[in-house]
């Protein structure tokens, strides 16, 4: 019987360590077909892709993925748990997918889904002690990550294990996972040599943190050290024609503009802003010149910088609460194909059989014309709108509508 392994990723950009992680899985599951959920043109810690969706699918495929499936936008800039419950609403709804392989800092799977059975769960306890952490004013995260602990009581067993990122997203897809009943079964790959936002190259890996980085800067030898031969060719393709976008303060005027226009009420209706924040952000707004002020001005103890910067994204993408509470009723996403090669058609073949029911999406104009799925319509605007607002961050060629004109990556 074929094994079918499972990704989640963001791939920005595909790099060494993926490749290792890509390759470790394989073999640990000794799979047959691989398919990836990857985020599109933004990304989960609020910020842009460095390259597009359609560079990133065609680095994964080059690299040994046989099809790459987009993580709808709402889902992709969303905190961990929506981003984890997307992805894994639409790898459960597939029908094929055998195994969900993740990297982590922690390679026990049983430790961390000790921690996912509690946020499940929400045993009494637990909540009493997480209310209580909150009443402290700390951020939702930090009351999180102290209640886990005292509830679990053993330091020794579970210190340090949410003061990692991958980690919190791993016990998201093990949470995930129980609640959608699936089958799927979860492995862990460790995080080789450099941890998630070191700066350093070490062996050949680099995180993808440092990557950006060493492409806003034009070091093309590091940059080819640290990426695959085929994902290097993309990436320098895209910089040499100016197709990339290093971060979101490509766009902070026009997140500024928004936030200026916009009514108290209406920066209230942004997801991720609540007790006031609208206040706060409104006053900086209007003071301040660049994200980076008005972020320092508005972060505190209670909100962290990737919050707000997911906040930032929603108000210069239009996203508004109602939106992510509709992402949370979709029970079944559609599949956006990115891209694939000869054995991932094998795959959408499988899948087509196996749920018939699943839109597919191999051309967004059709579906717009002929799905009556509201809520899924409404989803792929937005990712279709996204697009358009991502090309202008390039510095040449800022065209829009790519999601209907851009041809899928088949290799």
């Amino acid at each position: 019987m074929n094994k079918v392994l499972g990704i989640i990723a963001e791939y920005n950009p595909f790099h060494n360590g993926h490749l290792y992680h890509l390759n470790e899985s394989k073999k640990a599951v000794n799979a047959d077909y691989t398919v990836a959920i990857i985020s599109g043109n933004f990304v989960q810690r609020g910020d842009t892709s460095l390259v597009d969706k359609w560079s990133k699918a065609e680095m994964a495929i080059k690299n040994g993925v046989d099809l790459v499936i987009e993580l709808p936008l709402i889902y992709s800039i969303s905190s961990a748990e929506n981003f984890a419950e997307g992805a894994i609403k639409i790898l459960n709804s597939l029908n094929i997918v055998d195994y969900l392989s993740f990297g982590s800092e922690l390679c026990d799977v049983r430790i961390l889904d000790d921690f996912a059975k509690i946020l499940y769960n929400e045993p009494k306890e637990f909540v009493s002690i997480l209310n209580h952490e909150l009443g402290k004013g700390i951020s939702y995260p930090k009351a999180r990550e102290n209640a886990l602990l005292m509830y679990l009581n053993d330091i020794r067993k579970y210190a340090n294990v949410l003061s990692c990122p991958n980690n919190i997203l791993a016990i998201e897809y093990l949470k995930a996972l129980k609640k959608y009943k699936s089958n799927i079964i979860p492995l862990s790959i460790n995080r080789n040599k450099v941890d998630y936002n070191s700066t350093e190259i070490v062996d050949g890996m680099a995180s993808a943190t440092a990557i950006r980085k060493i492409a806003i800067t034009n070091d093309v030898w590091s940059l080819r050290r640290a990426m695959p031969k085929s994902s290097f060719d993309i990436m320098y393709d895209s910089l040499r024609s100016g197709h990339t976008v290093p971060s979101i303060t490509k766009f902070e005027k026009e997140i500024i503009y928004n936030l200026r226009k916009m009514n108290i009420a209406e920066i209230a209706d942004l997801p991720d802003v609540s007790e006031g924040l609208e206040y706060s952000i409104k006053n900086a707004a209007n003071s301040c010149n660049t994200i980076d002020e008005l972020i320092n001005i508005i972060k505190s103890k209670r909100y962290t910088t990737t919050r707000l910067k997911r906040i930032l994204l929603y108000c210069l993408l239009g996203i508004t609460k109602k939106d992510m509470q509709n992402s949370r009723k979709a029970n079944m996403p559609y599949i956006r194909v990115l891209g694939f090669n000869d054995k991932g058609k094998d795959l959408l073949g499988g899948i087509s059989h196996s749920n018939p029911k699943l839109e597919i999406i191999t051309s967004v104009k059709k579906y717009l014309e002929t799905s009556n799925n509201k809520i899924n319509r409404n989803m792929l605007e937005k990712d279709i709108f996204a697009t358009n607002v991502y090309t202008l961050g390039y510095d040449y060629d800022s065209i829009s509508n790519l999601d209907y004109t851009h041809q899928m990556i088949i290799l």
